[in-house]
């Protein structure tokens, strides 16, 4: 018996991977990757170590590193198989962009107050237990470093956010294409803001982003930004 857990992204974005390998022009945060604001929404980035936290095939990341003066963004990502595609892209972009493949939270855990900015889109915030991820976050940033994500408003099924902090169940594939299921918290507005105000986040702010489309794979999206409080992380030292 193994005690391996399977790579539930194995396939997620494989067949795009092959057509395009090109950088993106653009950064979008919404659902449907066809509007909302850029990049403006991170802050400042000259000079700014960054950390895409469930980078998927660092899309963003690489974005990030070809078309701002940052110093380095990690793309951080849980799934070997999403690492190794990101590398494959764009490994050659290193060192200003570096894959760093594990556990998205105990990466967090082990870099304390290095970040000055933290993203997610639609990533480790979504699928990762946010009482354990979010206190994490706001441990690796600076004092006053900026977190920003954005999640579903509500389940693609239609069915409402949570109103506490519970995950559902959505599809996934193991590597040999077996169906499963894993978690994904899908939260409403006032429980993501009580979770980051616990977590040590200040200057919360929410925005509803509408779809843009109708269709049964759409959804509006709740773009979340806020900062670590400047005197420090409850239960760490600053």
């Amino acid at each position: 018996m193994t005690t391996t857990t399977p790579d539930l992204w194995h396939h997620y974005g494989r067949s795009r991977s092959e057509s395009d390998r090109d950088v993106p022009d653009r950064f979008h945060w919404t659902w449907g990757q066809d509007s909302g604001p850029g990049t403006e929404v991170l802050g400042g980035l000259d000079g700014a170590c960054v950390a895409d936290l469930g980078a998927g095939a660092a899309r963003h990341a690489a974005h990030l590193a070809t078309r701002h003066r940052l110093a380095r963004v990690d793309a951080v990502d849980s799934s070997p198989a999403q690492s190794a595609m990101a590398t494959d892209l764009f490994g050659h972009l290193a060192p200003r962009l570096q894959v760093v493949s594990g556990d998205v939270t105990a990466h967090l855990q082990a870099v304390p107050s290095t970040y000055d900015v933290l993203y997610s889109v639609f990533g480790a915030i979504d699928f990762t237990d946010p009482r354990e991820l979010l206190p994490a976050a706001a441990a690796a940033l600076r004092p006053g470093g900026r977190l920003v994500f954005s999640t579903l408003a509500h389940y693609l099924s239609r069915s409402p956010a949570q109103a506490d902090v519970v995950a559902g169940r959505v599809g996934a594939k193991t590597p040999d294409g077996e169906a499963t299921t894993m978690p994904r918290w899908v939260l409403e507005e006032q429980v993501w803001v009580k979770l980051l105000d616990l977590a040590g986040f200040t200057d919360i702010a929410v925005e509803l982003w509408p779809a843009t489309g109708e269709g049964p794979r759409t959804a509006a999206t709740l773009l979340v930004s806020a900062r670590r409080a400047a005197g420090g992380v409850p239960g760490q030292n600053s």
